[in-house]
């Protein structure tokens, strides 16, 4: 049962991804979805579906070999694979979030190098910005590039890597001068099969179980100096207008995840009978349903204008893609504890989805940067003139 809907009319285009996207994950998605939470693996039945369709890494360009769906479309993928498997649905956000640092400055022939692989589905790409001490304080980093002739030697740990080990390249961000703070780091192309890249053991979670998270260890890796992405020391800079955009990716799968989860509320009220009469016939839980409704189209219309705003580079998108981000997970969290409670018992159980989407949901409030960092975020924006 479907309950999702947008006031306006999206251009044809649009809604023929949607539809591609939902009838693969219908077929080869959600029915691996349970199980890749429960056994805490990485999905490749359900990545091999995305692969087929061209939907693992969707916003690649046509150039090198990729569909070319632009920033809303994109979202409207990650959203409907979010809507099936919160896991899956990290393929295509985090191939994105590990290559747009190429797309936005990366030279010609990285590009021509690292991202048809990607678009092939030979490999997947990752983002390795966080550290130990280095969280939300992501300038505080320590993991060190220093120059030897021809080649830059990387050296540290980075932490909360998603699809660490199953990514065959990682974007990394390594100071390069100590002195220069935040504009003392730069970022590089680091290939999993370089000498002296290893991996932690993957982290116990919460939820999204099923995409691995761990840390990444640099121990004197070297790498050829042409791996430098974009001009040494705009590494941070890099970074964040990064997130600028890909925010906009998490506003997405929040947004999935909310609205698999009042599909499948909905769908369960419209069966349950309690005292005569399926318990959709009382307000208390209609009242639980609109809400969540009205709450998803709220996070549907800014997260589209942010991802509209993605696409066209727009000025505000600091601004709009931390509202979407930080409105739509914070939706999320709210609508799946709502959802399942309109199962009751049976919400609490495996034998129903919602309480794995409660829990993945949880995640969309913290990666990428807390909604509490979205807030300051906004309000730097909004003092500055820039928000509106």
């Amino acid at each position: 049962m479907s309950t999702g809907f947008s006031p306006y009319q999206l251009p044809a285009e649009y809604s023929e991804i949607r539809t591609a996207t939902r009838d693969v994950c219908d077929a080869g998605v959600a029915p691996h979805a349970a199980e890749a939470d429960a056994d805490a693996a990485f999905p490749s039945a359900s990545y091999a579906a995305l692969r087929s369709a061209d939907l693992h890494a969707p916003h690649i360009p046509v150039k090198y070999g990729g569909a070319g769906i632009d920033a809303l479309g994109t979202a409207i993928v990650i959203e409907e694979v979010a809507r099936a498997c919160a896991s899956s649905s990290l393929i295509p956000a985090v191939n994105k979030l590990g290559t747009l640092p190429l797309l936005l400055d990366a030279s010609e022939e990285i590009k021509q190098r690292y991202l048809p692989p990607v678009a092939s589905g030979e490999a997947m790409f990752s983002y390795c910005l966080s550290e130990p001490e280095a969280g939300s304080d992501a300038a505080s980093m320590k993991t060190r590039a220093v120059r030897d002739g021809d080649e830059w030697v990387l050296d540290g740990v980075k932490r909360w890597i998603t699809n660490a080990g199953v990514s065959e390249y990682y974007t990394v961000f390594a100071v390069t001068d100590p002195e220069a703070g935040s504009r003392g780091i730069s970022a590089f192309v680091v290939e999993k099969a370089d000498h002296g890249v290893s991996f932690g053991a993957p982290e116990k979670k919460l939820g999204i179980k099923g995409s691995p998270t761990a840390e990444v260890y640099f121990d004197s890796v070297r790498i050829p100096a042409g791996r430098i992405v974009g001009e040494e020391g705009q590494g941070f800079s890099l970074a964040m207008r990064t997130l600028d955009h890909t925010r906009v990716t998490i506003a997405a799968q929040a947004l999935g995840i909310a609205q698999g989860a009042l599909d499948a509320a909905a769908g369960y009220a419209a069966e349950r009978e309690q005292f005569g009469k399926p318990i959709a016939g009382f307000q208390g839980v209609q009242f639980m349903l609109a809400d969540a409704a009205m709450k998803i189209s709220a996070a549907r219309e800014l997260t589209y204008a942010a991802a509209a705003k993605s696409e066209r580079g727009d000025a505000d998108l600091t601004y709009i893609g931390a509202a979407a981000k930080c409105f739509a997970s914070d939706a999320a969290m709210e609508i799946t504890t709502d959802m399942v409670q309109v199962l009751g018992g049976y919400g609490y159980t495996k034998d129903f989805p919602v309480e794995r989407m409660m829990r993945d949901a949880k995640i969309t409030q913290i990666y990428e940067g807390t909604n509490q960092i979205q807030r300051i975020v906004m309000a730097r924006e909004l003092l500055r003139g820039k928000a509106f």
